[in-house]
């Protein structure tokens, strides 16, 4: 059976893609923290399709070594193997440089690179063993350029870009790819802290002229994933309207 792995379940781009997979033919084992809400629907929707059977999932603090490992040991009671891991989970912050604090810099970093670095070190053994593996980092556009008002969440993405990239590069030879997904402005919660004048004012800045569908998200991640892209590593896949042309 093809199995997956994928943090931030509970999330737009997360369930989106936990659907996504499955409808693929993958077995998906989902993390989630504190979005008890977002994982009860996704699990709902899953059981109304009849595809509940597919999908398990633990919750689990990324923020802390010992929740990586605890969300690790989940899985593999589970899964013999893993087949794909998507590193997706994430948290932003939108504020100031001058006001963020190391604490607020450390947590950033803590959940949007040190999780899913410490994820693939976890997982990268029996790829390794078996010669295949594919993994996945959900970064942004914001990890492409710079974003006023979010140093710490454009650093954090910048850092997941080049540690796709180095892995990229040290696993190729194992017959493991690894590539990184960067959206641009995607209709989830993430962005609530947005007026609408704000959200438009975006918009604006689109060449297609309206903002990205997590199922768009998705679909991306699940073509990466899939053996049509079986010669693709390393690569950043921007998924922007054009926003970065």
């Amino acid at each position: 059976m093809k199995t997956a792995v994928i943090t931030g379940a509970s999330g737009g781009i997360g369930s989106a893609t936990v659907k996504a997979l499955i409808k693929e033919g993958f077995f998906v084992f989902g993390q989630y923290n504190t979005n008890e809400e977002g994982i009860n629907n996704l699990i709902n929707d899953l059981k109304k399709d009849g595809l509940s059977d597919y999908f398990y999932c633990a919750k689990a603090d990324l923020s802390t070594v010992y929740g990586v490992q605890k969300f690790f040991d989940a899985v593999v009671k589970v899964f013999k193997h893993v087949d794909l891991l998507v590193n997706n989970a994430g948290v932003d912050l939108y504020k100031l440089a001058i006001d963020t604090t190391e604490k607020e810099w450390d947590y950033l970093f803590n959940v949007n690179v040190r999780a899913g670095f410490i994820l693939s070190k976890l997982f990268l053994p029996n790829m390794v063993s078996r010669k295949s593996g594919k993994i996945i980092f959900v970064s942004s556009v914001w990890g492409l350029k710079g974003a006023c008002m979010e140093s710490a969440y454009s650093s954090s993405k910048w850092a997941v870009i080049g540690l796709a990239k180095s892995l990229a590069i040290e696993y190729a030879p194992s017959g493991i790819t690894v590539n990184c997904v960067c959206p641009g402005v995607v209709d989830t919660p993430m962005n609530d802290v947005f007026t609408k004048e704000e959200k438009q004012n975006t918009i604006n800045d689109i060449p297609v002229g309206r903002i990205c569908t997590p199922s768009e998200v998705a679909q991306t991640i699940t073509f990466v994933a899939s053996d049509k892209a079986n010669y693709m590593t390393g690569a950043t896949i921007t998924l922007d309207g054009g926003f970065t042309l």
